[in-house]
């Protein structure tokens, strides 16, 4: 059972954690070397060059000026500083919004902190119960818990408080959750209304086209829509499966650039070749000379990735029985992708289509009738993820407990039991190895929606984001609350009668507060801190930009700048709204901490957001419903908990009160999904038809089929034919590297930047393919 003492250590080490990482990002952020890594969102735009200096040779990379020292703490106003209408023409709606929870998570629990502290805590504090619990029922308690609700001994009339705090805590949690849904909605809209033109928003995917014998895929969705859409519809492009093409696409480019790493190798030093193995990873094989080895596998793949080419465009099994269907205005493709096509409801099944840098494409190859049978799967093997996991969590409470280190490894009794070693083990410990056995959750789960088929980025992020939730829930919350106190109360587990051991419980999950407060210091505030240093990234890039940088190009392809990650951070918000709202009333000594987490994430991400990410996909906030609901479902959860609570307190009087509450939640959450929901799931007529009428006024002469028909191509085409033209000149011409000058390249303030799994969102408009049926 964690002290105020261990509290204050566990404290102590994370502030300083914190600390540390906030000054050595502010100091690095100064340099000029590392100005790729802490402003790349704006190189990506084309609005940032390198920085250059003249004089001494160490003012290129080491900032000399020590006035700029003084204001190394600059970047938290100017973070803060830039209106959301800004940061929404500058990094999109999806970004704004994100940021947007954290300042919900502040606008709710500041004044539920303030109430909490003001009424709560003195009502609690004044009473006697655990200290009474220690003697009588061998309870082990801390003065910490005198704060909580566990002080309070049965049939207390100052149950009463608790159920007032309640009712308020959920009225002021209802309104400013209605307030946000009503202003995101509106966000949405208005983003929708005065977004440019992209090929999504007149284009759907058409998936489970039924087979015919006597058409192709491609001749059967032309002749459907134009029986069925003659006035709307424009052009299409069937869906091929270029699986296989883009892996080799993919291995092309990655002895690429080994062939870049050893011809500039060679350029630096042209006394001797330089060589390679050719076994796995290089460890053992024959040597060779490297740069022959690599230009001969480039020739080889080059030879492969034609014939495979030339395979899909004339072999009818690459194309699957999906297609991108687009229409001549807005309206014609929200009627298409809204209503049902077929009096089969199980064929010609259309949805909007995501912007090309949002669809994932290797998904698309997927029969549409095992996706079914995929989702079963992964339901399955997620449940046993989820109950497997119960072994290490039981694992990080049995070292939230010295009792429980104890009973489990007496040996350790002598060493464990000094002042500092006991403080480190309750307060800091649990904490950082919950979050390493928490590392490769994400990206499990990111695996696991891809195997079900989602077709697009989005739609993955937030199937994983909706496990990691879940799993948090189950493992995180409710794992942690039942497995500690089993282990925090081992000796009254041991000695009491079966009957007393519920009472126990109900005493003991108050007492959690401790544990969980361990884990947001350590998640929460170093981790978050940690989060700003882009380490990764900083390493990567300079690595890449020693050995392989050779013209701008490449320096700009070396950046990696990352997203938002929204299947990670959003779930962890979701956490701490539950531990909040759970807390609240139990132990609102938990509250503070989490306040700073919401503080320090929303001026941390927002910087991120603003200088650094580049956003893969730009789904208008479609996630805004989940992140809605999910709260709901902790505000839930927080007043089943306290009623489980009073009842295990015998407060017959005040426990009825509370039935009242899920009833008022459930109906506030209904009311909210038929007033705002559809805004995130439907696109107006009306809008729509606005859209198209502006549009046509201002540009009558338009050539929508120019900018439309080759919009969903897959990109492995393009890549695989732009990749082909450089690389007979790239193996010929060696440069030696480029210094650091001002870029030249036009801005891209207004064009989204491409992302790594798909296309750029905007075709160019000059002459492109007009036959559908070639890739």
């Amino acid at each position: 059972m964690a002290t105020l003492q261990d509290i204050g250590v566990s404290a102590a080490i994370n502030i300083f954690s914190a600390v540390i990482f906030l000054l050595i990002f502010a100091v690095l952020r100064l340099q000029p070397f590392n100005d790729r890594v802490y402003f790349s969102k704006w190189y990506l735009k084309g609005l940032r060059s390198s920085p250059t200096h003249a004089g001494a040779f160490v003012r290129r990379f080491v900032n000399l000026d020590f006035r700029s020292y003084l204001k190394f703490l600059n970047w938290m106003p100017e973070a803060i500083r830039m209106p959301e209408p800004e940061l929404i023409d500058h990094a999109g709606l999806d970004s704004a919004v994100y940021l947007r929870i954290y300042l919900i998570g502040l606008k709710i629990f500041v004044p539920i902190a303030f109430l909490a502290w003001a009424v709560l805590v003195p009502v609690n504090y004044t009473d006697d119960n655990v200290s009474i619990a220690q003697v009588t029922a061998n309870v082990t308690a801390s003065d910490i818990d005198k704060l909580s609700i566990s002080n309070i001994p049965a049939r207390s009339q100052r149950f009463w408080s608790h159920l007032v705090m309640a009712y308020a805590f959920t009225f002021w949690t209802c309104y400013v959750l209605m307030k946000e849904y009503a202003k995101v909605a509106f966000l949405r809209l208005q983003f929708l209304a005065s977004e440019k033109r992209r090929p999504d928003q007149f284009t759907v995917l058409v998936r489970n086209v039924p087979p015919d014998p006597d058409e192709s895929v491609s001749e059967l969705v032309e002749h459907f829509f134009l029986v069925n859409h003659p006035d709307n519809y424009l052009t299409h492009q069937v869906v091929y499966d270029a699986n296989k093409l883009s892996k080799l696409v993919k291995k092309k480019k990655k002895v690429q650039n080994w062939l870049d790493f050893y011809q500039l190798k060679y350029t630096r030093d042209s006394t001797a070749r330089p060589l390679m193995k050719t076994g796995f990873l290089g460890l053992w094989g024959e040597k060779v000379d490297a740069i022959e080895f690599q230009t001969a596998e480039i020739a080889k793949l080059r030879t492969e990735i034609s014939a495979e080419r030339k395979r899909i465009a004339n072999d009818p099994k690459s194309i699957i029985p999906a297609a991108f269907v687009s229409f001549k205005s807005r309206w014609g493709a929200a009627v298409c992708a809204q209503t049902q096509q077929s009096r089969n409801p199980t064929i010609w099944l259309t949805d909007w289509a995501s912007e090309p840098r949002d669809v994932y494409w290797e998904n698309l190859a997927i029969p549409y009738v095992s996706l079914t049978v995929r989702k079963l799967l992964m339901g399955v093997a997620f449940f046993f993820l989820t109950f497997f996991f119960m072994i290490p969590i039981s694992f990080v409470q049995s070292l939230a407990s010295i009792e429980g280190i104890e009973k489990i490894a007496p040996f350790l009794k002598p060493i464990i039991e000094r002042d500092f070693v006991k403080s480190f083990v309750q307060g800091f410990l649990p904490g950082i190895v919950l979050k390493i056995f928490l590392i490769f959750l994400p990206t499990i789960l990111m695996i696991m929606a891809k195997f079900e088929g989602f077709t697009s980025l989005s739609s993955l992020e937030r199937r994983a984001a909706a496990r990691y939730y879940i799993f948090n829930f189950v493992n995180v919350f409710l794992g942690s609350v039942i497995a500690g106190a089993a282990f925090e109360q081992l000796s009254s587990f041991i000695k009491q009668s079966a009957d007393q051991i519920p009472k126990t419980i109900g005493v003991a999950i108050p007492m959690k507060a401790t544990f969980f407060i361990t884990y947001i210091m350590v998640d929460g505030w170093a981790g978050i801190a940690g989060e700003i240093l882009m380490l990764k990234p900083l390493i990567m890039f300079h690595l890449k930009n020693f050995f392989l940088v050779k013209t701008e190009k490449d320096r700009e392809e070396a950046m990696d700048p990352g997203s938002l990650g929204f299947n990670t951070g959003e779930p962890r918000i979701q956490l701490y709204f539950l531990l909040g709202l759970v807390y609240a009333t139990v132990t609102p000594l938990l509250l503070p901490f989490i306040i700073v987490f919401f503080a320090l994430g929303f001026v941390v991400f927002r910087h991120q957001i603003i200088n650094v990410y580049n956003q893969e996909y730009e789904s208008a906030a479609a996630f805004w419903p989940d992140v809605h609901g999910r709260i709901i479902y902790a505000l839930i959860f927080s007043q089943v908990i306290l009623m489980g609570l009073l009842s295990t307190k015998k407060a017959a009087q005040s426990t009825p009160f509370l039935i009242a509450l899920p009833v008022i939640t459930i109906s506030f959450h209904l009311y909210c999904k038929g007033r705002y929901e559809s805004a995130f799931i439907r696109y107006p007529i009306q809008e729509a038809m606005m859209k198209d009428t502006l549009e046509r006024a201002r540009e009558p002469n338009l050539n929508l089929k120019g900018y439309l028909q080759n919009a969903y191509a897959h990109p492995v085409f393009k890549e695989s034919e732009e990749e082909d033209d450089e690389a007979a000149s790239s193996i010929e011409e060696f440069e030696t590297e480029s210094v650091l000058v001002a870029t030249k390249r036009q801005s891209r303030r207004n064009t989204p930047l491409p992302s790594k799994a798909s296309a750029p969102s905007s075709p160019s408009l000059p002459e492109v393919r007009r036959d559908n049926h070639q890739p």
